[in-house]
């Protein structure tokens, strides 16, 4: 019996299948790296997890996915060119400050994102992270020269001389490169808590917010931290949960005093009020009634607040 012979029309189909399966195993590739990258399978068990929290539970947490913009993408003037890197706030002013780590200097800003004064940082090299501690005295954390310098700010101050502070040496990193770069001060615990950039790390201080700190850093168990990078870090005043930025996974992570995940916000755009993605979020703060503030490179400035 004759075989029948394939058809001249066979040999394309069959190239445009093969193509046709190999642009859709690419695609699929791509997709699944930056859901890799970016941790959307760990968001997506936190997110389905959130939706079984109760009502009381939701209360005593700081609950990101209630937050929304009502500053979006402000422009601090004139700082274009300073890369914003972290932010903090001090509640005796009820004002702000923020590092600048390219040029490096303190900028203090009032609650709607306006500069109040500028303060150049003189003997800093790269200062990346910023912590309100007691009275009147910061936490300043530099990456590059990998020091803690505790410095006093008030009313009069004009500018900083870090040869005039203590500062405290934070030792090797596993990068050197991508090292220390955030700094909190959780006053429930009396302690700063540090953290590595990359790979994220998380480090606790004893500081009871004078310029004195009491032995030496001790490296957290830093399990829930699914994240690319470690950019800033801050405790809300009211659970006394922290709150981790990331600026490489554009995403805000609440843990609490177990270390464990509570919530998260995503910082892209179309989400939680932001008109367009939050380009290099490296800042956060959040002040005594709940408001966020974010700082991101180059010069910009949120603030989130609660939709009750």
């Amino acid at each position: 019996m004759a075989v029948p012979l394939p058809s001249a029309s066979s040999k394309p189909r069959s190239r445009f299948a093969l193509r046709w399966y190999s642009w859709l195993f690419l695609v699929g590739a791509v997709v699944y790296g930056v859901a890799w990258a970016m941790h959307w399978d760990d968001r997506g068990v936190l997110w389905v997890l959130e939706r079984f929290e109760s009502a009381a539970e939701r209360k005593e947490s700081v609950w990101l996915p209630d937050y929304q913009a009502v500053i979006d993408a402000k422009v601090l003037p004139g700082m274009e060119k300073d890369e914003a890197s972290d932010l903090t706030y001090n509640p005796q002013t009820k004002t702000l400050f923020s590092v600048m780590g390219k040029n490096p200097f303190l900028v203090e800003l009032n609650l709607q994102g306006d500069v109040l004064r500028k303060m150049p940082l003189n003997g800093w090299s790269n200062p990346e992270g910023v912590a309100m501690l007691e009275n009147g005295l910061m936490a300043v954390v530099d990456e590059r020269q990998h020091t803690l310098t505790i410095v006093k700010v008030d009313a009069t101050t004009q500018q900083l001389n870090k040869a005039d502070f203590t500062s405290y040496d934070l030792g090797p990193s596993k990068d050197q490169n991508k090292a220390f770069e955030a700094v909190t001060w959780d006053k429930r615990t009396q302690q700063l808590v540090l953290g590595e950039e990359r790979p994220p790390a998380l480090f606790t201080w004893k500081s009871d917010g004078s310029q004195s700190l009491t032995g030496d850093k001790q490296k957290l168990a830093s399990k829930e931290l699914d994240m690319r990078n470690l950019s800033a870090l801050a405790v809300d005043p009211r659970t006394g949960h922290l709150l981790v930025l990331s600026a490489d996974s554009h995403l805000l992570l609440e843990l609490d005093e177990k270390g464990d995940q509570v919530s998260f916000m995503t910082l892209l755009g179309g989400f939680n009020g932001l008109k367009d993605t939050i380009p290099r979020a490296e800042g956060v703060t959040m002040d005594e009634d709940g408001n966020l503030y974010v700082v991101s490179e180059p010069n910009l400035f949120y603030r989130f607040e609660k939709q009750k």
